[in-house]
This record gives structure tokens, C-alpha cells and sequence, in this order.
């Protein structure tokens, strides 16, 4: 085996590949042992097995090529478990295991009936104009008394103390008529916070998925516990683990065939939306992320996949 200048061996690019692919493996295991709660002594060994076999490639010739093939897993490009922003008794679940919803959708509702009381009346305080038009009619009475009562004064009818009583009541009933509709306002937004009370009361879906698992039914508490597990498989995304002699091939936006192992599964064109910017310096590899259309959701997540990068610009 070759060794560096500091006497260390030094790895040829096809022990690079090797590493990537038993990284891979090892990701991918974990995932699946991550998502079926399995941790059988197989899982276990499979890949130090690979990282084993890696060491009978120490003097094969040297063969790194972007049209390798790589071994990928798919997985949701979003995955979150919905509950409530609020405390309550589930009222009804909208939604049921394997269908799809859109974002935005409504798809569990808590017990609301208080919350819908006072909204019904927060709206009727700010829809009542009579307390506001009572305190503008007292106003434009009171200046048009004040503005008479300063007529009489010049005329010597009245008396400077009746002249002062009318204009004290006028600027009176000016407050009165500002603090009405300061009232209405807060009305207005006491209206604001009710529906948004109200609003809370519905979950809906962050994003379109398809929901994978029902936790709870209707009657049950809803505290800190989540109602739904909601998937993004529109589009999926697959992470592959490749050796450092790679990453100057590679970029963002560049373009991969992957290839689901699914009968019946042409090879479908994906695109790489990250590139770590880090190698890990215990395995020498870094991860690439690829991006894969997925409409009508035809591909399932969890599926195992083969990835070939299409040469792109140096």
C-alpha cells in the first residue's frame, strides 16, 4: 500500500468509492432501522461487512468516474407530526391514514364553542355604531351651543360664567365622543383576537402530503401530543455519501439519472439542491442532496435507489 510523506497509508480513489458505498449502506440501514424500530444483529453487521470488503480494492486500479453507479434511499421531503398550538378535547379528525391534503387544509378541529361565543359577541361590540353616533350628536350639539353662547357674550345676553359653562360642556362632550370610538377600535381588535382564538381551534396542514399515521381520536386531550404525521413526497429526496475525490465534480443544480428499484420504474432525472461544503475527515466523504419530481405521488418514500451523475462543467 502507498504511503504519504508523513508515512501514513494513503487510500487510491477506488478505496474512496468503496468507503462512499459502505457509508452509504450504513446510512441507508440506519434509516430503515430508524423508521422500523428494528436493531437485528444483521442491520448491525452489514455495514462493517461492506468497510471490511473495502480493503481487498487496495490494489485494484484506480477507477472514479461521474457515471458510477451509487447506491440512494428515498426519503419524504418533509415529515412533521401535527398537533395544536393550544389545549383541548378533539372534536373531530378530518383526515384518515394514506390521504392526501393540501396546504392549508383543515384537517382536525378541538371543541370551539366558547371561542365561537365570544366571537359572535366581540363582533356585535364592533358592529355597534349607536354608541359612537349618540356621543357625536351630544358633541356637535354642545359646539353649536358653545359657538352661540359666544355670539350672545358680545352681545352682552348672557354672562361670561354661562358662556365658559358651554364651552367646558362643548370640549365635555368631545372627550366623550373620542373615547367612543377609541372604544370601537378596541372592539375591533378584541374581534381580531377572538378569531384568531377561534382560528387555533382548527389544525390545519403546513404543507400538501399525505398523512401516514392517526394518533389520536375524537374526545381525546390534545396537549403535547401530536394528532397526525404528515409526509412531503412531492418531491422526495435522496442523500448519497461520496468520496472527497468527488467533490469537485459535483455542484448544485447539476443533473443525475436515479433510478428507483421498483418494477415496471424507468430512470427518472434528478437534481442535486445541496452539496455539504465539509468533508467529514474520519471517512473522507461528504453528502450531496438530490431533489426528484414526484407528481401524483407514483413513487413511494423508503424505496432503494441507484443514482449516475451526469457529467457537469469542472
Amino acid at each position: 500500500m502507498p504511503v504519504s510523506a508523513y508515512g501514513q497509508p494513503t487510500r487510491n480513489k477506488e478505496e474512496d468509492n468503496c468507503l462512499a458505498r459502505a457509508v452509504n449502506e450504513r446510512r441507508q440501514t440506519e434509516i430503515i432501522m430508524t423508521r422500523t424500530s428494528y436493531s437485528g444483529p444483521l442491520c448491525s453487521l452489514l455495514p462493517g461487512l461492506l468497510l471490511l470488503a473495502c480493503g481487498s480494492v487496495a490494489a485494484a486500479p484506480a477507477n472514479s468516474r461521474t457515471g458510477d453507479i451509487l447506491g440512494c434511499l428515498l426519503t419524504p421531503a418533509a415529515e412533521a407530526e401535527i398537533g395544536s398550538p393550544v389545549v383541548g378535547i378533539l372534536e373531530q379528525v378530518l383526515v384518515d391514514r394514506g390521504d392526501s391534503v393540501r396546504k392549508g387544509q383543515v384537517i382536525a378541529r378541538l371543541m370551539n364553542d366558547v371561542e365561537r361565543a365570544a366571537a359572535s359577541a366581540a363582533t356585535q361590540r364592533s358592529e355597534n355604531r349607536a354608541e359612537v353616533a349618540a356621543a357625536k350628536a351630544a358633541y356637535e350639539f354642545a359646539q353649536r351651543k358653545a359657538e352661540r353662547a359666544e355670539e350672545l357674550l358680545l352681545q352682552n345676553f348672557i354672562s361670561p360664567q354661562a358662556r365658559d359653562q358651554a364651552v367646558s360642556e362643548a370640549e365635555v362632550a368631545a372627550m366623550r365622543y373620542a373615547q367612543a370610538q377609541e372604544q370601537r377600535m378596541v372592539a375591533r381588535e378584541d374581534l381580531s383576537v377572538a378569531h384568531a382564538q377561534l382560528r387555533q381551534r382548527s389544525i390545519t396542514a403546513p404543507f400538501a402530503g399525505v398523512v401516514v399515521e392517526r394518533y389520536l381520536q375524537p374526545g381525546a386531550r390534545v396537549e403535547d401530543k401530536p394528532v397526525l404525521k404528515l409526509v412531503q413526497l412531492d418531491p422526495l429526496h435522496a442523500e448519497i455519501v461520496l468520496p472527497a475525490t468527488r467533490f469537485a465534480s459535483l455542484r448544485v443544480g447539476q443533473n443525475a439519472q436515479l433510478s428507483p428499484e421498483m418494477q415496471g420504474a424507468s430512470p427518472i432525472q434528478a437534481r442535486i439542491s445541496r452539496v455539504d461544503a465539509v468533508i467529514d475527515a474520519a471517512s473522507n466523504t461528504f453528502r450531496v442532496r438530490l431533489v426528484l419530481p414526484n407528481p401524483g405521488n407514483r413513487i413511494p418514500s423508503g424505496l432503494r435507489c441507484q443514482v449516475v451523475f451526469e457529467e457537469g462543467p469542472r
